[in-house]
């Protein structure tokens, strides 16, 4: 059934046959992310199931809901607005770098100086407390920054995040195990690029899940254990069964503040991460034809983060990455609202750890590489042409940001770091470590500064190209990009060398003969055909 029928059949505006697909994709994605984070606090930061499963989960659960619910109702609303059934609500859920960010930086530390899980805990609540603030303030003045920012910088950047933190793990992971990873790639592919229908129009998300469930739980009759399942591990995971219900946690909020010092370090420049990254993803939902109001998403997030937190919950909510791949598979309003119960459901009930011990995570895997590739597509077919140089180099802060975070989790698991090490030996055999913090330090807005000052320098605007690169000159200063931390006279000599090339651009714009810019057509044309419903 087609998803352009008229506002006045009622029932289609809420559910059509691409939001299975979406709903597929989407709520795998988001069971992947719930699963991870289930693994980081029972396994890394040791947090007793009781916590877990009986508060931490079903605040999360709560938390996905209110925001998948509103993001259909935002998309609803749009559709009314317009006429149009093609709208597609934007995707949200758990934001994915905060969720080891949080776990890593912010709750490791303190599990390490206290050996107290729950002062931890509190701590991670007490961060997205004091983020969710930055959210809320930064919705208001987001509009602008978009409205005066190119559209290539801000796609640019999200598809360096797009090749980097949302695919590379997982393709690394498929080629781990490429029997079953490989496989479901290829179904999915088939499907959603290629256009082949499986049974009676069965999802391709759904199908891969099963085969590569099927292949993971086969091979184990042969000894081979692909997936990592095991028939112990099905029987365990029925002792987390009962209804559990969020309770406040206000009082474990503000204990967290006795870590204030150590949280403000991560809190601000994060919550400006998720501001900046949150105005990306509506750039690129606007870009595949839907344009939500920016300070109503981000006050959102912000909003919903808070009562998360409130509940026991120590995760950011986000808006994510991949809007134009859920629409492109046929997703419209309802895959959003379906997501949010199904995670109600398994948090609320405890079949989170069922889940997590009947299904390869491999097999899931595959939706995210498909995401991170019509992301990183995106960039280049919703910009001119002459653009693409800027792309690239807004890309590079975040590949600088993902190979630094490879070099230190291998120097960490050596139990070493670069400094231990030493910049010049690591130097000598070409690995660039200072350069790579440097580069990638606030690497989605260093990649949005960046691409900017490149895109007014190829359309000959570079009193534009000058502010934005006085702009990068305050922020690395401050410690906001090119830093690891925030500070004043932060990076000094890379702040300067950004005020010297606004200062050069000022002065070409003013004095020197320029040539104008070459008029082209915008694009390549639009996003992948959509799969056949």
């Amino acid at each position: 059934m087609s998803t352009t029928t008229t506002a006045a059949t009622g029932r289609e505006r809420y559910w059509v046959p691409g939001d299975w697909n979406a709903f597929f994709g989407f709520g795998t994605n988001i069971l992947v992310n719930v699963l991870v984070l289930t693994g980081l606090l029972r396994f890394v930061l040791k947090m007793p199931d009781s916590l877990v499963f009986g508060r931490i989960l079903p605040a999360l659960g709560l938390m996905l809901f209110l925001s998948t619910v509103y993001y259909a109702w935002l998309a609803y609303r749009l559709a009314q607005k317009t006429g149009r059934t093609d709208v597609c609500a934007l995707p949200s859920g758990t934001s994915v770098p905060h969720m080891f960010v949080v776990t890593f930086v912010v709750m490791l530390p303190i599990l390490l100086r206290t050996n107290d899980p729950i002062q931890a805990w509190e701590a991670g609540l007490t961060w997205v407390f004091v983020q969710s603030f930055v959210l809320m303030a930064g919705g208001f003045i987001a509009p602008v920054i978009r409205r005066i920012t190119p559209r290539a910088a801000l796609l640019g950047s999200l598809a360096g995040i797009s090749i980097t933190f949302i695919s590379m793990r997982p393709g690394l992971l498929v080629f781990e195990t490429p029997l079953i990873g490989l496989v479901c790639f290829a179904i999915i592919l088939a499907n959603w690029f290629g256009g082949v229908r499986y049974f009676q129009d069965v999802p391709g998300g759904l199908i891969a899940i099963a085969a590569g469930t099927l292949i993971a739980w086969g091979s184990n009759l042969f000894g081979l254990g692909y997936g990592g399942l095991s028939v112990g591990s099905v029987g365990d995971a029925f002792s987390h069964f009962g209804f559990s219900f969020p309770i406040p946690a206000v009082g474990h909020v503000f204990s967290g503040f006795k870590f204030i010092g150590v949280i403000l370090v991560t809190a601000i420049p994060f919550g400006i991460y998720d501001l900046v990254e949150a105005m990306d993803n509506v750039e690129s939902a606007a870009a595949a034809g839907d344009s939500f109001p920016t300070t109503q998403v981000l006050t959102a997030d912000g909003v919903i983060s808070l009562i998360g937190c409130l509940l026991g919950n120590p995760f950011i909510n986000a808006v994510y990455i991949g809007h134009p791949g859920w629409k492109a598979m046929g997703g419209r309003i309802g895959y959003s609202a379906a997501t949010g119960v199904m995670v109600l459901v398994l948090t609320w009930l405890g079949i989170v750890a069922l889940v997590s011990s009947l299904i390869p995570v491999v097999a899931i895997l595959p939706i995210l590489l498909y995401i991170g590739m019509l992301i990183g597509s995106q960039a280049f077919q919703e910009t001119p042409r002459s653009h693409a140089p800027a792309i690239i180099l807004a890309m590079i802060p975040q590949i600088a940001a993902w190979g630094k975070t490879m070099i230190d989790g291998a120097l960490g698991a050596a139990g070493t770091n670069a400094a231990t090490v030493g910049f010049d030996r690591l130097g000598n055999t070409g690995v660039l470590y200072k350069g790579l913090a440097t580069l990638g330090g606030g690497a989605t807005l260093a990649g949005i500064i960046l691409g900017a000052v490149t895109v007014f320098i190829i359309e000959r605007q570079l009193e534009k190209a000058a502010w934005f690169a006085l702009a990068g000159s305050i922020l690395t200063f401050f410690g906001l990009i090119h830093a690891e931390d925030l500070g004043v006279g932060q990076s000094p000599l890379v702040a300067l060398s950004y005020l010297g090339i606004a200062v050069m651009l000022y002065c070409f714009a003013r004095f020197a003969h320029v040539s104008p810019a070459a008029i082209e057509s915008h694009g390549h044309g639009g996003m992948s055909e959509q799969p056949a419903e």
